[in-house]
């Protein structure tokens, strides 16, 4: 989905990253898009309207680079974006008591900062959409940019996020308690929204 693909002489490579993009729901777009767009206006910084017409234009729904990009909701795309952007000073505060004490925000790498800003603006200004599937949908994304430990860092991050701010929809860790170090162990798994 984000990354590169092996060019095969049959055209299989081509195929699967098309069936991916495919089989992705457009919320799902929306999100990898909204992580896509904050990450370019980190780096270039673009306002919210430039990065809105080009993602728009350009990027939901297109191949750039040989990579197909999935399609995206476009309403859902820009809820996100905008307000991620305009609530970022609540987010990050919010990141920021999340993290462990050491590491504040400005100190995650930007892809890693755009999927757990997103993450919280869900959790924090969309109460429609339920904080565990939230959780699992940026968790999703974490993994298409990473193989290591940062998914488990995005989850780990957003479940603290998600008990602060609902934590009517967050099941009690099993044994009575956080786990020193395992943030979120014992939550159920997420439904996807």
């Amino acid at each position: 989905m984000t990354g590169t693909t092996e060019t095969r002489p049959d055209g299989a490579a081509q195929d699967t990253q098309e069936e991916t993009a495919r089989a992705i729901s457009p919320r799902s777009g929306a999100r990898l898009s909204v992580v896509q767009a904050l990450y370019e206006m980190d780096i270039s910084g673009k306002g919210v309207l430039d990065a809105l017409a080009e993602f728009e234009a350009f990027w939901i729904g297109q191949e750039v680079d040989g990579i197909l990009h999935p399609k995206a909701e476009t309403a859902f795309f820009r809820d996100l974006l905008r307000g991620t952007v305009e609530e970022q000073r609540a987010i990050d505060q919010k990141l920021d008591q999340a993290l462990a004490q050491g590491w504040p925000l400005r100190r995650i790498e930007i892809v890693l900062r755009a999927i757990m800003r997103a993450g919280a603006y869900e959790l924090m200004f969309r109460p429609d959409v339920p904080a565990p599937a939230a959780i699992s949908e940026y968790v999703d994304v974490a993994h298409s940019f990473y193989t290591a430990d940062e998914p488990g860092l995005v989850n780990a991050v957003l479940d603290r996020v998600a008990r602060d701010v609902r934590p009517g929809e967050m099941s009690a860790p099993k044994g009575g308690g956080k786990v020193p170090g395992k943030p979120g162990s014992g939550k159920p798994p997420a439904k996807k929204a």
